[in-house]
């Protein structure tokens, strides 16, 4: 655990310490973009922030391969090698679209590519866990097929759901935790070494996530861009792919010390499960937004103001509580689905964070009720200008008796 926690710390610290020169960077080459309509924020904000959670990911994976107790992973595992190939391409692509735009069909056509060549390398899935069986196997091109549909998933509703200051980092960062979870309790609970490698890659997404959280926080003095969000969505993609891709599921169904099968502690159906309810939310999103804009008679890649997050804040949401509204559902759902696999004695802690995460969620939604009231009140209540005569002054009571 000591280990993948440093790596963790490490991938935070040069994530924010870098961060600061790349927001200095993004402003002398102009990666600054006039405001438009659909945008929130109402000042021109540097992007290029996806440069600084690069460097934080290749610290992470330097320390990472130098570590006595990690170095395994890039000795006898492609995974790394396959997951930095792709996430370079998809990062450099990012950085195009920063700072000059990229037409959306060329955007597409670098994520299949940037998904081609991390599952030609190696990490693709393999199987898939369903319950009842040993897993089903797939073919290469069915592997291969399923690996890149997948990734550019969750590429593109990580995109979509960056939106709100710190909303991409705060969703992602806390998959990545669930992801970490699920990982470390595989490797070190039951002995699964292959299950490493995602217990390493979430470890550094946490610490990416963390180290960019603290300048993207509302209000954010630097936005992740393209060249961020897209290199989240392929990292998040990489974790559930190395489960799904290296882990046997033959052993999922072992003994473990001659007593209980490991299935019986850890459903064969997580790994499936906790894929997708991570990015449950940015896919819902993702299908919402195809869907209206289809309806609507729009291109499916055209940018609207109909988001998750533009739907809370027209509901009547803060900026700061429209986000954690977002991130508590995010917690609800993946922290949810890691405690169905904790059945162990301490599983009541993963429910209790669940049960922490749905009362928040509650209260979260009582206060914009009472602050959208004493926010017209206020406004009724404006003082008189002093330049006024007593017939203004008079009028000006009146109405205020109306709106009263």
């Amino acid at each position: 655990m000591r280990d993948y926690l440093l790596m963790l710390f490490i991938t935070a610290a040069v994530t924010h310490l870098l961060t600061a020169p790349v927001r200095k960077f993004a402003i002398s080459v102009g990666a600054m973009p006039e405001i438009r309509a659909r945008d929130v924020h109402r000042e021109p904000t540097p992007r290029l922030g996806g440069i600084a959670m690069f460097g934080g990911l290749l610290a992470g994976l330097l320390v990472a391969s130098h570590l006595p107790h990690l170095e395994e992973i890039f000795t006898q595992s492609s995974a790394p090698r396959a997951l930095l190939s792709g996430a370079a391409l998809i990062w450099i692509l990012g950085v195009l679209d920063d700072k000059w735009g990229v037409d959306s069909l060329i955007k597409l056509g670098g994520q299949v590519i940037a998904a081609g060549v991390m599952a030609f390398q190696g990490l693709t899935i393999l199987w898939l866990p369903v319950p009842g069986t040993d897993g089903i196997y797939l073919s290469d091109w069915q592997g291969t097929l399923l690996t890149v549909a997948l990734i550019l998933v969750t590429i593109n509703a990580v995109n979509f759901v960056d939106g709100l200051d710190g909303l991409a980092a705060g969703t992602v960062g806390i998959a990545a935790t669930a992801f970490f979870l699920y990982a470390y309790r595989l490797w070190y609970g039951y002995g699964i070494e292959s299950a490493a490698s995602t217990t390493l890659f979430s470890a550094i997404l946490v610490g990416m996530c963390l180290g960019f959280l603290v300048h993207n926080a509302h209000p954010a003095r630097i936005f992740m861009g393209d060249s961020g969000s897209m290199l989240l969505g392929l990292l998040i993609a990489g974790c559930a792919i190395s489960v799904t891709g290296e882990v046997d599921p033959s052993l999922l169904n072992q003994t473990v010390d001659g007593t209980s099968g490991t299935a019986a502690m850890v459903p064969v159906y997580i790994p499936l499960l906790l894929p997708l309810s991570v990015i449950a939310l940015p896919v819902a999103d993702l299908v919402l937004a195809v869907i209206r804009r289809t309806w609507n008679g729009m291109s499916p890649f055209a940018a609207d103001k109909g988001h998750l997050h533009h739907r809370l804040l027209q509901l009547g949401h803060s900026h700061r509580r429209a986000v954690l509204l977002m991130y508590f559902w995010s917690a609800l759902f993946s922290f949810g689905i890691v405690a169905c696999s904790a059945r162990g004695a301490k599983s009541w802690m993963l429910f209790g964070v669940a049960f922490i995460c749905g009362v928040g969620l509650i209260l979260l939604l009582q206060p914009r009720y009472g602050s959208g009231l004493s926010g017209r009140r206020r406004r009724d209540a404006s003082p008189v200008p002093e330049n006024t005569d007593d017939t203004d002054r008079r009028v000006h009571a009146t109405t205020a008796r109306r709106n009263g």
